[in-house]
């Protein structure tokens, strides 16, 4: 029986070129060691996907690494792979937007997008623009956005200024802080990001339907399946049961919901429809950004 699926994958990888403060992935440093046991592992994952087209299966897929992954040649490649392959609809990174990109180009702009963060303090704001502007020009669809702290907010009105009307610009809900925003920031921010409300709550999730475990996997850079990134559970090994045998109705375990990656995939919610085939990389169905490629 084949199947549409989507693959959050996750490797091995857990460093990052920036050192933001609030981030735990800035503070470690890979080992060779690690690093080729990631590429390693990503070459394993590319073999099973190349090999799920005989299966019949079409197939979503979405790079959320720990710390940033397009500074390594593998996590290029790969999307560059990817991208051009008949059987995936989608092949989409969250990525800090720093690495040049020169090799933005040989992708395959009807499939390939980017979630891009912008990190106030670790990059300049015209940097960033101008990376956003690259692939906007390549007609490559992007988000992008940031964490809502309150020293943030100038930086996010101008990010929100100079990007293209038609790029979405999303704020992440601080939430590590009870009742964060008064309701004039919250009415700020919704100002920038329409739908900041969304991301502001956390959803009751226990016992809900959701699509995570049935059309949705979380898979390891060891193989390993979870339903969900915040569900503890494993259900299966890639490398050892089919896309099939993963399969099942699984509703959540978990209290709440709260990360965006998580909640949208909730079957009683309206995010599938608000965001249509760019749910992954966040772009709601009111913003259809590079509807053609700009030849420069």
């Amino acid at each position: 029986m084949s199947m549409q699926a989507t693959i959050y994958y996750r490797g091995k990888l857990s460093s990052c070129n920036y050192s933001c403060p609030y981030c735990p992935f800035s503070k470690t440093v890979d080992s060779k060691e690690t690093l080729m046991q990631d590429r390693q592992q990503l070459a394993q994952f590319m073999e099973w996907v190349r090999q799920q087209e005989y299966a019949g299966h079409q197939l979503s897929i979405f790079f959320n690494p720990y710390g940033e992954a397009l500074v390594h040649a593998w996590y290029r490649e790969a999307m560059i792979e990817l991208s051009h392959m008949s059987h995936i609809t989608k092949v989409a990174i969250q990525t800090n937007l720093s690495v040049k990109l020169d090799w933005t180009a040989q992708l395959n702009p009807a499939k390939a997008s980017f979630w891009a963060t912008y990190h106030p303090g670790q990059v300049r704001e015209d940097r960033f623009i101008a990376q956003g502007m690259t692939l906007y020009k390549q007609g490559i669809v992007f988000s992008a956005g940031t964490v809502g702290l309150r020293e943030a907010f100038p930086a996010i009105h101008q990010l929100r200024a100079k990007l293209p009307e038609d790029v979405y610009v999303w704020v992440n809900a601080f939430k590590d802080r009870p009742r964060y925003y008064s309701e004039a920031e919250i009415e700020e921010l919704s100002g920038i990001d329409p739908y900041f409300r969304d991301n502001l709550q956390d959803y009751d999730s226990l016992g809900q339907a959701c699509r995570a475990g049935e059309h949705v996997f979380y898979v390891q850079g060891s193989g390993i399946v979870k339903r969900c990134y915040q569900d503890k559970r494993v259900i299966g090994h890639l490398y050892r049961h089919s896309l099939e045998q993963l399969s099942q109705e699984r509703p959540c375990q978990m209290k709440t919901c709260g990360c965006y990656i998580g909640y949208i995939h909730m079957k009683d919610q309206p995010f599938a429809s608000l965001y249509g085939e760019r749910l992954l990389e966040r772009v709601p169905q009111s913003y259809r950004n590079l509807a053609k490629p700009v030849h420069i």
